[in-house]
This record gives structure tokens, sequence and C-alpha cells, in this order.
């Protein structure tokens, strides 16, 4: 393998992103063949040099795989389950590489989600620093008022800390409407939390988009890769240079 800088290959493996990673270099916490490094310029080989970071090896990372998968209800997104509950990672045994879920969706909420070997990838499509914006669909039991919609768009303190400003559309009228809502930020079971706090109760939630990339007709339980378009996409939007 080729020898690429240090920043880039922690990033890769998922340690941090290369801003971060910098910073771990500068500061003595990678070494290289059991000498610190701490200029930024430094390559390595992974595949041939012994590198740790904070004493603990470097592994190399395979190629990069990126898939979006239809979340059915009654799933976790966890890796594994001490409670032996069905998880994602049951739905994509045909892929070889070792993937793992990018963020979360509860238990009970349906919808796209991504899987990856690509640490940087994942770091920023969850952090709230990149804006990434994810859009839900809601079915709740009964209708918000005008002040409640405000409300919800302003943001609300949830665990005493206040939501980052969110989309709220109401997409069907009924005695139990649907909600389209827009996130740029991902806190546990915050949706549902959301609407409780506003007296209201979640039915049904699902994810439907990721920034561009939308559902579509993927039904749930199948999975797909991202194309090369979808992925450049990605990569352009998140700011992350091209290989």
């Amino acid at each position: 393998m080729p020898e690429e800088r240090l920043q880039k290959l922690l990033a890769h493996a998922g340690i941090a992103s290369r801003r971060k990673a910098e910073q771990m270099i500068v500061d003595g916490q990678v070494m290289v063949n059991g000498t610190i490094v701490t200029e930024l310029g430094t390559k390595a080989d992974i595949s041939r040099d012994h590198i740790k970071v904070n004493g603990r090896y470097l592994r190399a990372v395979e190629k990069p795989v990126y898939i979006v998968l239809n979340k059915p209800d009654g799933t976790v997104t966890t890796v594994s389950d001490p409670e032996r509950r069905p998880t994602v990672m049951d739905l994509v045994r045909g892929v070889k590489s070792r993937i793992y879920p990018v963020g979360r969706l509860d238990y009970h909420t349906e919808g796209l989600l991504l899987l990856t070997n690509d640490g940087e990838f994942a770091n920023r499509i969850t952090s709230a620093a990149y804006h990434v914006e994810k859009t839900y669909l809601a079915k709740v039991n009964g209708p918000l008022t005008t002040e409640q919609e405000e409300r919800f768009r302003a943001g609300l303190p949830i665990g005493g800390h206040r939501t980052a400003p969110a989309g709220l559309k109401l997409v069907k009228r009924a005695a139990n409407p649907w909600y389209e809502v827009r996130l740029i930020e991902g806190r546990q079971n915050q949706i549902r939390i959301m609407f409780k706090s506003l007296g209201r109760l979640v039915e049904k939630l699902k994810r439907t988009r990721i920034a561009f990339l939308d559902i579509g007709p993927l039904r749930p339980g199948k999975f797909r890769p991202l194309t090369e378009t979808e992925v450049r996409r990605f990569r352009k939007l998140l700011k992350i240079p091209e290989e």
C-alpha cells in the first residue's frame, strides 16, 4: 500500500476527524515504529509500519463501503444486542466488509439508515457541526396548535439543553395527523420527546431522507450500496477531500 499522511490514516480508521487527528499528532499521541511523531507532514504505510495511537495499534481499514438500509420496526441499531433482539446487522449479512451503523434509529423507528466502515464519513454525518439535515415523517395522536408548532420549530428544552431549530410541516391533516420533521441533530428519541413535551405522542416514525438521499423504493429490511455519484455528493457536502 502507498504511504499516506498520518492524520488521514487516523481519520479513515474512525479514530477522529482529520483536524482532531492533527492535534493528536502534535500532542504526541501517535507513534510510528516505536517513535513519537509530532510533524504533521509525516507519512506512513499502515500495511508495513507499526502505528500506535495512545498505546493501541492502528489496524488497516478495508476499501470504503457505503450501504443504505431501510430499517424496519422492531430492530436495534447496534452491532450486537445483549438482549438478543434483532439488529440491523442481521439484515446486511451478505456484506463481507466489517461495517457499522452511522448514528442510530430507535427500536420502533423505521427508515433510512447508512452503514459504513469509513470512520471520517460516519463522524461527519452524525456531527451537528456539518448541518446534515435528516427528514422524518411522524404520525401523532393529535394536531399541534399554531403556537405549539412555532415552539417546536424554535427548539425545545430537553434534558437541560435546547434543541436546535427544526423544520416542521403538516403533511396530512387528520385526527391523527402526519408531520414532516427536519433536524440537523439526532439526540436519542428526540422527535418523540419533543412531541411529548407538547402533549402529543408519536404513533409511527420513519426517516425518509438524509441530506439529498431519499429512501426511494427501497423496501423495509432491504439495502443497497450507495452509487459512486452519491458517495461523491456526500464527500463534497461533508467537505472530505477527494482521494
